[in-house]
């Protein structure tokens, strides 16, 4: 089963990453670039697997630069605050 089947796996596996950039040192500025790139890679090139990922790959391609910047910041913030929560 892939991480992007499920939208909890596919969060918990985020989690995971975005901890392990943490402790590697990378600053905020570099991960949110990161997931601005991830993004914009899984937009075009993924296939939504769930009702979640079409909702945000359908958000992405709509949304300006500057917007899609602020997408993936949020997602940063909710990867970040589920795992503070578990």
């Amino acid at each position: 089963m892939s991480v992007l089947d499920n939208f909890d796996s596919w969060k918990s596996f985020l989690a995971n990453k975005l901890n392990q950039a943490q402790q590697q040192g990378m600053s905020n500025q570099t991960i949110q670039n990161v997931a601005h790139e991830v993004g914009d890679y899984l937009s075009k090139n993924v296939d939504a697997k769930n009702k979640e990922e079409a909702v945000l790959r359908d958000l992405w391609n709509s949304a300006s630069e500057q917007e899609q910047q602020a997408i993936a910041n949020a997602m940063v913030k909710f990867v970040q605050s589920q795992g503070n929560q578990q």
